[in-house]
């Protein structure tokens, strides 16, 4: 394989169309099971690879090298092989650093919810840092150091003004089920999910209802591949190609 995508269950992935559009090389969609993982990693039959759920962390021990921003982050999404040394970057970082500032989202001096706290929310944190978001609390089911129950995100934080859901709660094929009601969130300016398929989940769709502003994960999708394909070839391509893709898979994902 020359380029890739590389995560455990990979049947839902549109990256192949997305990469096809942007670059000139065959992409591969590549699922590995936890048992192929590091046979994959020690082998290093890639040229350049994008790393997905739930191998964002896993693949750092094997990294030569690891970029400052993916360092910080904690998780990488992107791998170049030079000659059998390995260079990790974190293009999710960028990916949703461009969701927010395209869709007018501004974090600053706001209390944001992250939901999860996986691979993909450590760079949905790191970009939020970035914007000096003001009260960033991280939700999950179960109590945990550093974050906050569902329950308590209830009961004390109802004054939030954005939440980011990046748990895969609501993605195809379960459709049905949101990780939040948005109900008690009467101050909330804008939901962000970073599931792309269905374009519209259970949660964006109540957010909508509730003439929420509400961004799906297809911006995300479009624009880290995008800044995946720079590290992939070693050059500069333009934002202005992330609009006519965005539409072109939507387009795919309507059908």
């Amino acid at each position: 394989m020359d380029y890739g995508l590389i995560g455990e269950k990979l049947g839902h992935s549109y990256s192949k169309i997305i990469h096809e559009q942007i670059a000139d090389y065959q992409y591969e969609i590549h699922p590995l099971s936890k048992e192929e993982f590091p046979i994959f990693m020690k082998e290093k039959n890639f040229k350049a690879i994008n790393v997905t759920i739930p191998y964002k962390r896993d693949v750092i021990p094997y990294l030569d090298v690891i970029d400052k921003k993916a360092k910080k982050i904690g998780a990488v999404n992107t791998i170049v092989n030079d000659n059998g040394k390995l260079t990790g970057y974190n293009t999710d970082y960028d990916g949703f650093y461009y969701t927010l500032v395209e869709n007018q989202i501004h974090v600053k001096e706001k209390k944001v919810l992250v939901l999860g706290n996986g691979g993909a929310a450590l760079a949905v944190l790191a970009v939020l840092n970035t914007l000096d978001a003001g009260q960033i609390l991280i939700v999950k089911y179960k109590e945990e150091d550093g974050c906050i129950t569902y329950e308590e995100a209830k009961q004390q934080h109802f004054d939030a003004s954005i939440i980011i859901n990046t748990t895969p709660v609501g993605m195809y094929p379960n459709c049905d089920i949101s990780p939040i009601d948005l109900t008690p969130y009467q101050n909330l300016e804008a939901v962000v999910d970073v599931i792309y398929n269905p374009l519209t989940t259970k949660l964006l769709a109540q957010a909508m209802k509730q003439q929420i502003k509400a961004v799906n994960g297809l911006w995300m999708l479009v624009a880290q591949a995008k800044y995946a394909v720079e590290h992939f070839k070693d050059c500069k391509l333009s934002d202005e190609l992330i609009h006519p893709i965005y539409n072109k898979v939507e387009a795919l994902l309507k059908k």
